[in-house]
C-alpha cells in the first residue's frame, strides 16, 4: 500500500485465518500529484494520474424518452478507438441497470434494458496547469433495445417469486400486474465481443446474458448451483430480501470481462455469497467468487473452468476509527490478460448515498489468479458448502488461497480531483461537483503512443441512479431536490502485462 498520512491501515487477523482481509478505518486517501507505482508479481506498474474528466447532465433524455441513467457499465466500441492529432475519437456504448426504483418502497419501472450509444472525444490533459475544461466530450447518439429469445424486451420490474422458461432455461420474470410476461434483468456489466456480440450481466439471476449485435439474445450462461439464488430448496431471484443459499440480493454479476484475445470470460459477484458470510455486520461479505469461462469454442459454456476467492477490502462506514462494518464491494473488472485484471472495489459513500458518511475508499485493484486455489468442480461450486473456515469469522478455510492483488489506482485523491474541479466535500452539502457514490463502470484503451506502448487509459465511469433534478420514467415525473450528474475520469497506466488482442477488432 502507498504511505498515507490520511490512512489508518489496520490487519484484520482472524484466528484460523487463510487469509488477512485488509481494512480501511479512516479515510484511504492519497495526495500524491503525480506518478506512482506498485511491483506485482515481479513487474512494475505505474498509474500516472488523472489526467481527464467527462460530464454528462443527470437532465440528459435518450432515445428512449427516460432520464438517461448509466454508467453502471460501459464499453468502447471494438474498432472504433482511434488517434486523430492531439486528440482521440470512439464510439462509447454504455449500460443503465433496471431504471429509476426504490425496493425499500417497492418502486420500479417497466424499465427496457438497453444500451446507449454515444460520440467520444478525448483530448488527454497534458499537466500544464489547471485543467478546467471538460477533457471528455461524450454527445448521445442513440442506443439499442435489448430482446430475449422471442424478441420481446426485458423489464426491470423485480421479479418477486415469479419465473419463466425460455429455451430449457428458467429466468426471473413478475407473474402479474408491471412487466408480466417479461423477463426481468437489473443489468450491472457489459462487454463486447469483436465481431460486436456483446455479454450482460445480471443481478437477478446471476446469469450472463450473450446478445447478437443487434441486442437479440442469443444464449445464456447460467451460474454453478454454489451460485444460484435459493430459499426453502427453491430459486428465489427476488432482490428486496435475501436468500437462503447462492448470489446475495443485489449482488450479482457486478463485474465481468473479457480476456483481450476473447478466449476467458471472467465474472465476478459483488460480494460474498450467503454462505460466505460471516455473521454478525456487513464486513463479513469480504469473501467473493469469481468465475473463468472459456469461451473460445462456444460462447455460453456450462462450466467455469477457473473459479476463485478474493478477499475484499473492509471499511468502517463512518471512517472514524471504529470497529469494521462494511465491505468494499467490487463493481467491475477489466482483464489485462488470461490472469490478471483490474478490479474496482468501493465504499458506499458519496453525492447520492443520503448516508451522511464521508468517503472512505474507492480503489483499482490489480488481482492474479496464479497462485490461488481453483475451486472450478469442487464441493463449493457444486454445492453450498462455505469457504469459511468458521460461520462467525471472515477467515478461508486453511486448503482455499485467495487471489493476490495491490491496489493500483486510488480514485480519493482530493489533489488530482482538484485540479478537474472535483472535490470530496461533504456529500450532503449537494455540490455538483462532489465525487459521487457509484463508480461502477470502466474499459481500457491504448494511448497509441510510440513511445510509451505499455501505456493504456483507464476509462471510469459513475452510477448516477437516475438522480436528476428533473427526471422522466415511463412518461412519469421523478424529479429529485438536486443532480447526478453522469461522469467520466480518465487514467494514464502502464501495464506490462497487458495482452494485446490476438487479431484486429471488426
Amino acid at each position: 500500500m502507498r504511505p498515507n498520512p490520511f490512512l489508518a491501515l489496520s490487519l484484520w487477523l482472524l484466528a484460523g485465518a487463510a487469509s488477512a482481509a485488509t481494512g480501511y478505518t479512516q479515510p484511504h486517501l492519497s495526495q500524491a500529484a503525480g506518478d506512482e507505482s506498485v511491483t506485482f508479481q515481479g513487474q512494475a506498474f505505474i498509474d500516472h494520474g488523472l489526467v481527464g474528466t467527462g460530464r454528462l447532465s443527470a437532465q440528459t433524455v435518450d432515445f428512449m424518452g427516460d432520464t438517461l441513467g448509466s454508467f453502471s457499465s460501459l464499453g468502447i466500441q471494438p474498432g472504433s478507438w482511434r488517434r486523430v492529432g492531439d486528440h482521440y475519437e470512439a464510439v462509447l456504448w454504455t449500460l443503465p441497470d433496471r431504471g429509476l426504483n426504490d425496493p425499500g418502497a417497492h418502486l420500479f419501472y417497466d424499465y427496457a434494458a438497453r444500451l446507449h450509444r454515444f460520440r467520444l472525444r478525448f483530448t488527454p490533459d497534458q499537466g500544464t496547469g489547471r485543467a478546467s475544461a471538460q477533457q471528455v466530450e461524450i454527445v448521445p447518439d442513440g442506443g439499442l433495445v435489448l430482446t430475449d429469445f422471442r424478441g420481446k424486451p426485458f423489464t426491470g420490474v423485480d421479479p418477486a417469486q415469479g419465473t419463466l422458461t425460455e429455451h430449457g432455461i428458467l429466468l426471473p420474470s413478475p407473474s402479474h400486474d408491471l412487466g408480466a410476461g417479461k423477463v426481468s434483468i437489473d443489468a450491472e456489466s457489459l462487454q463486447f465481443t469483436r465481431d460486436g456480440s456483446f455479454y450482460v450481466g445480471d443481478e437477478y439471476a446471476a446469469n450472463v446474458y450473450y446478445f447478437d449485435a443487434k441486442g437479440r439474445l442469443r444464449g445464456v450462461i447460467t451460474p454453478p448451483p454454489a451460485v444460484v439464488p435459493r430459499t426453502g430448496g427453491k430459486i428465489d431471484f427476488n432482490s428486496l430480501a435475501p436468500p437462503e443459499t447462492g448470489r446475495r440480493n443485489n449482488q450479482g454479476v457486478e463485474g465481468m470481462s473479457l480476456s483481450p484475445d476473447g478466449t476467458r470470460l471472467f465474472v465476478a459477484l459483488q460480494s460474498a455469497l450467503i454462505q460466505d458470510s460471516a455473521k454478525g455486520n456487513a464486513s463479513g461479505r469480504v469473501n467473493t467468487r469469481v468465475l473463468v469461462y472459456d469461451v473460445s469454442h462456444q460462447a455460453t459454456p456450462a462450466h467455469p473452468i477457473g473459479h476463485y476467492v478474493i478477499t475484499l477490502p473492509a471499511y468502517t462506514a463512518k471512517g472514524d476509527g471504529g470497529a469494521l462494518d462494511q465491505t468494499a464491494a467490487q463493481s467491475e473488472v477489466r482483464a489485462l490478460n488470461d490472469h490478471q485484471f483490474l478490479m474496482l472495489s468501493r465504499d458506499g459513500n458519496g453525492l447520492g448515498s443520503d448516508n451522511g458518511r464521508p468517503f472512505v475508499t474507492k480503489s483499482v485493484l490489480l488481482v492474479d489468479t496464479n497462485g490461488a486455489t481453483n475451486l472450478a468442480g469442487s464441493r463449493y461450486e457444486t454445492t453450498t458448502a462455505s469457504v469459511l473456515a468458521a460461520p462467525v469469522a471472515s477467515a478461508l478455510r486453511d486448503d482455499i488461497q485467495p487471489l493476490a492483488w495491490v491496489e493500483l489506482v486510488n480514485l480519493l485523491n482530493p489533489v488530482q480531483l482538484g485540479r478537474f474541479g472535483l472535490n470530496l466535500d461533504d456529500p450532503m452539502r449537494r455540490e455538483p461537483t462532489t465525487l459521487s457514490e457509484k463508480w461502477e463502470a470502466m474499459d481500457l484503451v491504448p494511448t497509441l503512443d510510440p513511445a510509451h506502448p505499455e501505456d493504456w487509459f483507464l476509462f471510469v465511469g459513475n452510477d448516477n441512479d437516475f438522480i436528476a433534478s428533473h427526471c422522466v420514467m415511463q412518461g412519469q415525473a421523478c424529479d429529485a431536490t438536486f443532480d447526478n450528474d453522469n461522469r467520466l475520469l480518465v487514467y494514464r497506466l502502464t501495464l506490462p502485462t497487458m495482452q494485446r488482442p490476438s487479431a484486429p477488432a471488426h
